[in-house]
């Protein structure tokens, strides 16, 4: 074969290999359906949709002035819009679906995917009681099916490099104490869309205020910490600081989660001073606080100073809530106990009704 003869066949197989890169590329590409645009925290899909990281084949979504903000914004079709989640699904097969709606309407949306064999992603908390709960819980079962939770804080570098420092290094010895503060000045005062802040402060919708919206992230993360198991017992003190912009819910919670040999303490407001999602835990031996999304600190028993570091960056599948959901349906993740899981998140759904409980009738409630 002449010199040309053989780049003409390297270019060719070199082609060849591109367009089947490119094919597996495509094919790994999740195809999702959405149920819901009034949540915020959709323009994080939308903007993966944009780069072409995940491919929208359906939106649920019955209110018109959403649907007309969302095509113009992002350029999308007419034929990529129905009525509600059933139509949807009738016409379209997902690989999943993202609930990007009112935590009370999440329970529909396994109702609508999990019969049709669709594996669902909502955004936290799961449900607004464990009554739902356990139903979605029983449908994801009854019809095989995964039902993942998504939290911001999940795909933190520091809270996974904590995770690892505490659970596998042994860094602080056993864990004693959680404090997970997390919230910010307000939804309102942060400027959400009206369309968000109308459910977000529901006490029916959402199931609370900021004891709901943020003291989840807390509940999540010490069921992560405390190895899947739920607290003996919960307290809690709930304030309305702004009634006059918040006359429905509470606008600022702590919780007290009882364990046999540790204390866990959720700090959720809309009160802050500045936007705050940290933990910090203390062991028998050290601590260790994950100051922000990459930062840590860590002091060891006999040691003077603190050591600040910057946490490794995460393994792809660990990275967004997209690689991680597409990583679980290809079965190379089994969520078992994970901060998605089912399992938490159940336990997250009796620790924030539990805690409403514990508010109101200022008396501590013991968790079955």
């Amino acid at each position: 074969m002449s010199h040309k003869s053989i780049w003409k066949f390297a270019f060719a197989l070199f082609a060849t290999f591109t367009i089947c890169f490119e094919t597996m590329a495509q094919q790994a590409k999740l195809n999702v359906a959405v149920a819901g645009l009034n949540h915020d925290h959709i323009y994080l899909v939308m903007n993966s949709y944009q780069k072409g990281e995940v491919n929208i084949i359906g939106i649920a979504e019955s209110n018109p002035d959403l649907i007309q903000r969302f095509k113009q914004r992002y350029q999308l079709a007419d034929s990529l819009f129905f009525p509600d989640l059933p139509a949807l699904l009738q016409k379209r097969k997902p690989d999943a679906v993202l609930a990007y709606n009112a935590i009370s309407d999440h329970l529909a949306v396994v109702e609508a995917a999990a019969p049709l064999g669709i594996s669902v992603m909502v955004e936290k908390p799961l449900a607004t009681t464990v009554k739902d709960a356990e139903k979605m819980v029983q449908l994801a079962k009854k019809h095989n099916i995964h039902l993942l939770t998504n939290y911001e804080t999940t795909w933190y570098p520091s809270n996974q490099e904590a995770y690892l420092n505490i659970k596998q290094q042994n860094l602080i010895g056993e864990v004693r104490k959680m404090i997970v503060h997390d919230g910010h000045q307000g939804p309102k005062e942060i400027g959400v869309s009206k369309a968000f802040l109308s459910w977000l402060t529901d006490p029916a919708k959402n199931g609370a205020g900021a004891l709901a919206d943020f003291g989840c992230y807390g509940a999540n993360l010490m069921t992560w910490l405390m190895n899947g198991k739920a607290p003996i017992a919960v307290s809690a003190i709930t304030h309305q600081i702004k009634p006059a912009i918040y006359p429905k819910v509470d606008d600022d919670a702590t919780i007290l989660l009882e364990y046999p040999d540790a204390t866990g303490i959720i700090e959720a407001s809309w009160n802050w001073p500045f936007s705050i999602k940290d933990m910090e835990v203390f062991g028998k031996t050290g601590y260790i606080q994950a100051v922000n999304e990459q930062q840590l600190r860590l002091k060891e028993n006999g040691k003077a100073d603190y050591k600040v570091y910057k946490a490794k960056a995460l393994a792809p599948a660990y990275a967004s809530s997209l690689s991680y959901l597409a990583a679980v349906l290809r079965k190379e993740i089994i969520p078992e106990n994970d901060l998605s899981s089912l399992e938490n998140n159940l336990i997250v759904v009796k620790i924030l009704e539990a805690a409403k409980i514990a508010a109101k009738t200022g008396k501590k409630v013991m968790i079955k």
